[in-house]
């Protein structure tokens, strides 16, 4: 695993998102396309901002994965991440190939539906965040290391829900919906490369955890470190308890 500590979130993203569109740009020279998973909420702001603007990216050739999504949660809520992707990533770079996960359809339909279309070939990159609580997606601990479907329907944890309000998605925690559709740990473990980005002072105890502590369920991110291409891009607030 490679750790990199910037002195900001601005300088974290910029890095971050350099890092990812120069593998996006390999995928392409090597195999004419780039499939590419990409995480939301409000750590990945600056990054996806940052990655719409890289030079010489064929967006066209990019086919996009989504993370996770709430369950029973409509498109037009502020908090639904079809449209943080659609609004942030998904229009700004013209991205025409894409995959949303409709929490509003049948659940077990859209994880099936959604996990078929991303075995079809490699992801060649993983945009992704940890959470508060450690959670990698909406894997919450204790996260299923063992599934090997793609997607599955989770329980949200109280810390995360809270995450949700303290972030200013919704105003109280009886508004996060309870339910979501995660992809796996082992799903996002399957791709070739990870891009983990985790700004932020709140997030340091779940850092120390995930990097320092035992590789445990109770710890989902920790499983990153088996990977064997992982980048994680701290700011100096997340990266203060390492």
């Amino acid at each position: 695993m490679n750790v990199r500590v910037f002195p900001d979130a601005a300088s974290l993203a910029a890095a971050a998102a350099g890092d990812a569109a120069s593998r996006i740009r390999d995928a392409i020279r090597s195999r004419g396309r780039a499939r590419i998973i990409a995480a939301t909420g409000a750590s990945q702001i600056h990054l996806l901002d940052r990655l719409t603007h890289q030079p010489d990216v064929d967006w066209q050739l990019v086919e996009m994965f989504h993370l996770d999504e709430y369950i029973g949660l409509p498109l037009e809520h502020p908090a639904s991440f079809r449209r943080y992707l659609l609004e942030r990533l998904i229009r700004p770079a013209g991205i025409v190939d894409y995959h949303l996960l409709d929490g509003e359809r049948d659940p077990a339909g859209v994880c099936r539906e959604i996990g078929d279309a991303l075995q079809r070939s490699p992801i060649d990159v993983a945009l992704v965040g940890i959470g508060e609580n450690g959670h990698l997606a909406f894997n919450d601990p204790p996260a299923d290391f063992d599934t090997d479907a793609s997607y599955i329907v989770v329980t949200l944890d109280e810390a995360c829900r809270r995450q949700q309000v303290g972030e200013g998605w919704f105003e109280t925690i009886a508004d996060v919906p309870r339910q979501a559709i995660s992809m796996s740990i082992k799903q996002i473990l399957a791709a070739r490369a990870i891009v983990c980005v985790v700004p932020d002072r709140r997030k340091a105890e779940a850092i120390r955890a995930s990097l320092q502590g035992p590789i445990d369920p109770q710890t989902p991110a920790s499983i990153l470190r088996t990977h064997p291409d992982v980048t994680v891009y701290l700011d100096r607030d997340s990266a203060a308890l390492l």
